[in-house]
């Protein structure tokens, strides 16, 4: 028999709703062997339904009757057919969709790809670092990679990621200071994302306030916590929310 040129794995296909390539693949497999070109309509179900379906059937069978190719077209499996281990000669368990199709290839060189920052431009609302080599951005952090530092208890990079690495604006500059002068790195402060989402609940009328936990209180086993208030908003008008 004829080795199949490539494998494809068949997950590729739902989650990205590609059934044109699988017509286009048993298509051309059909005008192949009715020598053949066919130039189809954008696929759909406007001339009834499954109609796309039943057009490359039909071509499948004509195809396999014109060739004498039984193969071609399975009648309890349209379009699908027997495919056989190289090593073993047994055949697989199930039918596999065969068929030709273009296959075009997608060219990434690494030249086009890397890339390095140590600084650079940040977003003005922001002001986390910006994304993509073209815009000469930051490595991105996303929310599953925090899991994965999560996970591993890597609590002091973690923090380092989400504030002086990210958009803790003094915390940048007094990192970078005390780098240059040789002294250990500062404690860094809030990150600039907290301060938009606190600017946005206040936006939507919520009096936000920022408090600060006196540990001094909690680790001589007292009962109330001291609450200083570092950032005062009219808490006559509208509820305090404590964040803490």
């Amino acid at each position: 028999g004829n080795p199949v040129d490539i494998i494809l794995n068949p997950l590729g296909v739902p989650s990205r709703m590609n059934v044109g390539q699988l017509f286009e693949c048993l298509l051309g497999l059909a005008g192949m062997y009715m020598d053949k070109r066919f130039k189809v309509v954008p696929f759909d179900e406007m001339y009834g339904q499954e109609a796309s379906r039943a057009l490359v059937n039909n071509k499948l069978k004509q195809a396999s009757i014109i060739s004498g190719q039984k193969w071609l077209f399975n009648y309890s499996h349209p379009g699908k057919t027997i495919l056989f281990d190289g090593r073993t000669g047994e055949s697989f368990d199930n039918p596999v969709t065969v068929g030709k199709a273009y296959m075009l290839k997608l060219v990434h060189l690494v030249d086009d790809k890397i890339h390095a920052r140590s600084t650079g431009p940040y977003s003005l609302v922001t002001q986390q670092p910006l994304g993509g080599r073209a815009q000469h951005g930051g490595q991105r952090l996303g929310e599953m990679e925090v899991w994965a530092l999560e996970a591993f208890g890597a609590a002091y990079t973690l923090q380092e990621l989400l504030t002086v690495k990210s958009d803790d604006m003094q915390g940048r500059n007094e990192a970078l200071n005390a780098i240059v002068k040789g002294k250990p790195i500062p404690k860094p402060g809030t990150p600039e994302s907290f301060k938009v989402l606190m600017r946005e609940l206040q936006s939507l009328g919520l009096d936000i306030s920022i408090h600060t936990l006196e540990l001094s209180s909690v680790l001589d086993n007292s009962t109330s916590y001291n609450l200083k208030p570092s950032v005062h908003h009219n808490a006559d008008v509208l509820k305090d929310v404590f964040l803490h």
